[in-house]
C-alpha cells in the first residue's frame, strides 16, 4: 500500500514537471495566435444531429438494398428468358432445325466471319484508347492481343470484370502496366462498349421508330421521343467533358473522364463494333425481308443489354429468348439456326482462338526471356574472361588438354 502510494507520488509530480518544462518552452506569441483555435474537421462531412459511423452504416445498407434489388431484377430476367425458350423449343422440330442449319450457304457463313473480324478489331481499339487515356504506352501488338483475348473469353465465360481483368493483366503485367492501371483500363473498355450500344439504341429508336414499333408495339412517336432523350444525353454528356476534366468513381475505381475526341472516339469504335456484330447475325438470318436492319441492330442491341443484366455468362439464354420475341420471321426454326450459328461464329470460334493466342503469347514470352537469360550468361562470360585471363586459359587450353 505505501509502495504504491509513493508510485502514485512520483507520477503525479512527473506530470507536473512535464507541465512546467512544456510552459517554459512554449514559444511566446500574440495573443491572437493563442486565442485562435483549429475548426473540427470530418470525413466524410457528417450531417447534422448524424455521426460519421451512422453515416457509413446508412450507405452500407443502400448498397446491400440496391445488390438484392439487381440480384432480383437478374433472377426476374433470366426467369422469364427460359420461359419463353423452353416454349421455343417445345414448338420446333429437331429434323427441321437441323435442315435449317444445312441450309445456311456459305456465302452468310463468309459474310458472318467478315463482320465478326470486324467487330473484334474495332474491340481492339477500346484498349487503345484506355491506354491512351491512361497515359501508357504498349504496342499495338500487345494491346491487340490483351484486347481480343480478353473479350473473347469474357463475352463467352461472362463476369468481364474478372475474367477479362485477368488476362488483360497477365498480358499488360509484362508490359510494366500495375494492377491498377490494368483494372482501370477493364472498366474504361466497359464504358466504351455502352456508349456504341446506347448510341446504336438511341438513333434506332430516333430513326426508325415506325419499324421498330412492329416489333416492340409500341406508338412511334414514343420510340421517337425515347431515342431523342437517349441521344440528347450522349450529347450532354460530350459537353459536360468538354467544359473541364471530369473525375468519377465507378465500381470502386476513381477514374478521370476522356475528353471530347477521346470520348468521340469511343462512340465511332462502339458503333462499329455493334453494328458489326449486329451485322453477323443478320446476314445469318433466312429472309431479310421483315426487317430492316437498321431496326435489327436496334432490337439486337437491346437484347444484349438484357443478356448483361441477366448476368449469364455471354446472356445465353436471355439474347436467344429476346431475339426469338422480337424477330418478325416464317419459322422458328430458322431463327433458331440462326442464333445457333452465331452463337458458334461469333462466340465459340473467337474463344478458341483466344486460348490459342493465349498460350502462343506465354510461349513466345517464355523463350524470349530464356534468350535473354542465355545472353545475359555469354556476356557475363566474356567479361569474366576479360578480367581474369588465367580463367580463359584454363577453360580453353588445360580443359581441351584432358
Amino acid at each position: 500500500m505505501h509502495i504504491s502510494l509513493i508510485r502514485e507520488q512520483r507520477g503525479v509530480n512527473a506530470l507536473e514537471g512535464f507541465a512546467d518544462q512544456d510552459k517554459r518552452e512554449k514559444p511566446r506569441g500574440t495573443p491572437g495566435e493563442f486565442a485562435r483555435k483549429a475548426n473540427p474537421v470530418s470525413w466524410p462531412p457528417a450531417e447534422k444531429g448524424l455521426q460519421p459511423a451512422e453515416t457509413h452504416l446508412d450507405l452500407a445498407r443502400h448498397r446491400s438494398v440496391g445488390q438484392f434489388v439487381a440480384i432480383g431484377l437478374s433472377l426476374a430476367i433470366a426467369s422469364f428468358s427460359i420461359f419463353i425458350l423452353v416454349r421455343a423449343f417445345s414448338a420446333v422440330s429437331l429434323s427441321a432445325l437441323r435442315q435449317a442449319i444445312a441450309a445456311t450457304s456459305a456465302e452468310q457463313i463468309v459474310a458472318a466471319a467478315l463482320y465478326t473480324a470486324l467487330s473484334y478489331l474495332a474491340l481492339t481499339g477500346y484498349d487503345g484508347l484506355a491506354l491512351r487515356q491512361l497515359k501508357a504506352r504498349v504496342p499495338y501488338k500487345t494491346t491487340s492481343v490483351g484486347s481480343f483475348t480478353s473479350f473473347a473469353i469474357s463475352f463467352t465465360l461472362g463476369f468481364p470484370l474478372i475474367t477479362a481483368g485477368t488476362v488483360r493483366y497477365w498480358i499488360y503485367s509484362q508490359e510494366g502496366l500495375t494492377a491498377s492501371k490494368v483494372a482501370s483500363l477493364t472498366v474504361i473498355a466497359g464504358v466504351t462498349y455502352w456508349f456504341g450500344s446506347i448510341f446504336v439504341l438511341g438513333a434506332g429508336l430516333a430513326f426508325h421508330a415506325s419499324a421498330i414499333s412492329a416489333i416492340n408495339r409500341v406508338y412511334p412517336f414514343l420510340n421517337m421521343l425515347l431515342g431523342s432523350l437517349i441521344l440528347g444525353a450522349v450529347l450532354a454528356y460530350l459537353v459536360w467533358v468538354t467544359i473541364r476534366r471530369r473525375q468519377v468513381s465507378l465500381m470502386g475505381f476513381h477514374l478521370e473522364l476522356p475528353g471530347l475526341s477521346l470520348s468521340l472516339g469511343q462512340i465511332t469504335l462502339g458503333v462499329i463494333d455493334q453494328c458489326a456484330a449486329a451485322a453477323t447475325l443478320y446476314v445469318l438470318l433466312p429472309n431479310h425481308e421483315l426487317l430492316d436492319y437498321f431496326a435489327f441492330a436496334a432490337t439486337y442491341v437491346f437484347a444484349c443489354i438484357l443478356g448483361v443484366a441477366s448476368n449469364a455468362p455471354g446472356g445465353i439464354g436471355v439474347f436467344e429468348a429476346a431475339m426469338l420475341k422480337a424477330v418478325p420471321v416464317t419459322s422458328g426454326e430458322a431463327l433458331l439456326a440462326s442464333l445457333v450459328l452465331f452463337r458458334v461464329i461469333y462466340y465459340l470460334v473467337p474463344f478458341l482462338f483466344a486460348l490459342a493466342f493465349l498460350g502462343a503469347h506465354e510461349g513466345f514470352h517464355r523463350w524470349t526471356s530464356l534468350r535473354e537469360a542465355m545472353r545475359r550468361n555469354e556476356e557475363e562470360a566474356v567479361l569474366e574472361d576479360e578480367i581474369n585471363p588465367l580463367r580463359k586459359w584454363y577453360r580453353d587450353v588445360w580443359r581441351s588438354k584432358r
